[in-house]
C-alpha cells in the first residue's frame, strides 16, 4: 500500500487477526431555503457503498450510518439552509449502538457533495466531542461533478476535528490508513501512503493521490444492504427520473478524459477514464434483479459511453440474458462518444430510456473558454434519433461563465430552440459556481461558506440577471415543446399524478412540493438543532 505498490487485496483477512471495526457516515442532505427546485437533489452514496463493500470483503466489521437516509423526513433550519435527516447527536448514538468486542478506532465521514459541506463539518465536530480518542477520516467523492477536491480545503476538516483526509479513490487508501492506525503497516510513515492528508502538531502533511484502480472488475459490488434503501424508495424521487418503485444507482466506469474548466473531475481523476467490462456491469444488474427485484438502474458515471464498443457490448449482454430492466444515463455523457444512430437503437432495445448530454453553451466563444469541444450537428442527429426510438433526453447548460454576455446567452437560447424542435425531452440550466478543485475556483469571491456553492449561487453579484434569463428560457422551452411536440407536454401532469417520471423536469416539482409540505408541517417533522 505504499506509493510504489497500490495493489488491491483480494484475500480476506481472518476475522481473528482484525484489531478494529469501522463506521462510515453519509452526511445530511442540505438545501437552500430560497431554492427548493435546484437544491436538495437526492443522491445515494454509491462511493461509500463501494468502500463499505471492500471493507467487508477483506473482513473488517463495518457499519454505515446514513444521516440522510435513516430519517429523510426529519429536518431543521440553520441560517439560509435546511438540513434533512439525523441530528449529529443521533449519529453519535448510532455509533455507540455498534459497540462490540472489536474496538472502534476510526470513523470515516463521506464528503459526498460540496453543498453538504456544513453538514460534514457539523458531524465531524460532534464526533470529535463525543469520541476524543477515535481517529476521524474524511473520504473524497471522486465520481461526481457535484463533489469537491478535498486537497484544496483539507484544513477545514482538520480545524473541525478530523485527523485524516483520504484523497482519491478510497478502496485501497482507506484500507492502508486503517492498517496504519492498527499498527499493521511495515512502513509507519504516512507520507509513503498515496493520497493521504493528515494533521500534525506543527501543521499538516499530504501525499498527492497518483494511483488509480485500473481493474475495476476486481472491486466487489456496492454493499447496498448496509443502507436504508426502502427509505430512499419511499421518497418517490431521486437524482435521475424515477419511474419504478425500486431503483439502484450504478457506476459502470470512473473518470473522464475531458478537461472542462468548471468541473472538479479533471482534478479528482487526472483526465483518466477507466471502465468495467460489459459482462461485469450486467452481472451486477442481474444480481440485483434476483436479490432485490430491481428493475431500474441509474448510471451515475460522469461519462459512461467513452468507449462506444463497450456501450454496445453492454446492450448486447442485456439482450442476450433477456433482462427486463430499464436503465438511464442520469449524470450526463459526452454525446460524441455515442458514435452512431445504430448505438442509440441498440441502447433502446436493451432497455435504455433516458440519456443526459451536456452541450453547456450555444456560444462557440464560451465553449472555447470552457475548454469543451462539442459537435452540434451530431448532437441534433442523435437527439432526434432518441426521440424516434423512445429514449427521453436531457440537454444541460451552464450559465454565467466568466466573460459570458447577452450575445452568448442568445446563442444558447437558439440552441435550446433547435434541440426542442428535434425532440429533446428536457433542459437543465446551472449557474456556474466555483467548485474547489476546478480550474476556475480562484476566479470567484463573495461567498462565506462552501455550502453556498450550489448551482443557484445567490451570492453572485450578477445572479438576478442570469437567473431571469434562466427562468425565461425554461418558459420558452416549454412553449416550444408544446408547439413542436404537444403530446410530450400534455402527458406530463399524468406522470406527475401517478409519480412515474420520465424526465427530471416532471420529477423536480414533486420533490419541491414534498419539501414544501414538510416545511408546512403536513409531512415529516421539524426539530430544534442543539448546540448551534
Amino acid at each position: 500500500f505504499s506509493t510504489k505498490s497500490l495493489k488491491f487485496i483480494t484475500n480476506p483477512v481472518p476475522a481473528s487477526s482484525l484489531k478494529t471495526r469501522v463506521v462510515c457516515i453519509n452526511p445530511n442532505l442540505v438545501l437552500q431555503r430560497n431554492d427548493l427546485f435546484t437544491t436538495g437533489v437526492v443522491y445515494m452514496p454509491i462511493g461509500l457503498a463501494y468502500f463499505a463493500s471492500t471493507l467487508q470483503t477483506i473482513g473488517y466489521p463495518c457499519k454505515v450510518v446514513d444521516a440522510f437516509g435513516e430519517n429523510p423526513n426529519q429536518y431543521w433550519k440553520e441560517g439560509d439552509f435546511i438540513f434533512r435527516g439525523l441530528l449529529p447527536s443521533e449519529i453519535v448514538a448510532q455509533i455507540n449502538n455498534n459497540a462490540g468486542e472489536t474496538p472502534l478506532k476510526i470513523i470515516f465521514v463521506y464528503a459526498i457533495n460540496l453543498t453538504y459541506h456544513q453538514s460534514t463539518i457539523n458531524i465531524i465536530k460532534q464526533i470529535r466531542e463525543s469520541f476524543p480518542k477515535i481517529s476521524i477520516a474524511v473520504l473524497e467523492n471522486t465520481q461526481a461533478v457535484t463533489a469537491y477536491a478535498l486537497e484544496d480545503i483539507q484544513n477545514e476538516f482538520y480545524d473541525a476535528g478530523a485527523n485524516y483526509v483520504v484523497i482519491g479513490e478510497p478502496e485501497q487508501r482507506g484500507i492502508a490508513l486503517i492498517k496504519h492506525i492498527d499498527g499493521q503497516c511495515e512502513d509507519d510513515d504516512l507520507l509513503n501512503i498515496d493520497g493521504i492528508g493528515f494533521k500534525q502538531e506543527n501543521g499538516s502533511g499530504y501525499t498527492a493521490a497518483v494511483k488509480k484502480i485500473n481493474d475495476l472488475d476486481s472491486l466487489p459490488i456496492p454493499a447496498w444492504e448496509l443502507l436504508p434503501l426502502h427509505n430512499y424508495w419511499k421518497l418517490k424521487y431521486a437524482h435521475g427520473p424515477l419511474s419504478a418503485n425500486r431503483y439502484l444507482p450504478m457506476l459502470t466506469s470512473r473518470g473522464c478524459p475531458y478537461a472542462c474548466r468548471f468541473c472538479v473531475i479533471p482534478k479528482t481523476n487526472n483526465l483518466k477514464w477507466r471502465a468495467r467490462s460489459a459482462t461485469h456491469v450486467v452481472d451486477e444488474m442481474e444480481h440485483w434483479v434476483k436479490k432485490l427485484d430491481i428493475r431500474e438502474f441509474h448510471f451515475e458515471d460522469v461519462d459512461p459511453t467513452v468507449n462506444n464498443k463497450r456501450t454496445q457490448e453492454i446492450c448486447l449482454e442485456i439482450i442476450k440474458r433477456k433482462l427486463k430492466i430499464r436503465w438511464k444515463i442520469c449524470s450526463g455523457t459526452k454525446v460524441e462518444t455515442i458514435k452512431s444512430e445504430k448505438t442509440i437503437e441498440l441502447m433502446a432495445q436493451a432497455g435504455c430510456c433516458y440519456i443526459s448530454i451536456s452541450p453547456e453553451s450555444g456560444s462557440p466563444r464560451i465553449m472555447k473558454k470552457l475548454n469543451k469541444p462539442f459537435n452540434y450537428e451530431h448532437a441534433v442527429k442523435l437527439i432526434k434519433k432518441m426521440n424516434d426510438v423512445g429514449i427521453y433526453s436531457q440537454a444541460c447548460f451552464v450559465l454565467g461563465f466568466p466573460g459570458e454576455d447577452d450575445d452568448d446567452r442568445e446563442l444558447t437560447r437558439k440552441m435550446v430552440y433547435d434541440l426542442a424542435k428535434v425532440g429533446v425531452s428536457e433542459i437543465a440550466q446551472f449557474i456556474i459556481t466555483p467548485v474547489p478543485g476546478s480550474d476556475i475556483f480562484e476566479k470567484f469571491s463573495g461567498y462565506s461558506d462552501y455550502s453556498q456553492l450550489t448551482f443557484s449561487p445567490t451570492w453572485r453579484h450578477d445572479f438576478n440577471e442570469i437567473n431571469q434569463f434562466r427562468v425565461k428560457l425554461y418558459g420558452e422551452f416549454l412553449w416550444w415543446k408544446l408547439r413542436f411536440h404537444p403530446f410530450s407536454i400534455l402527458k406530463q401532469p399524468f406522470n406527475f399524478l401517478f409519480r412515474k417520471f420520465n424526465t427530471k423536469m416532471e420529477m423536480t416539482p414533486y420533490r419541491a412540493l414534498h419539501m414544501a409540505l414538510m416545511l408546512k408541517g403536513f409531512i415529516g417533522y421539524k426539530i430544534q438543532r442543539e448546540n448551534h
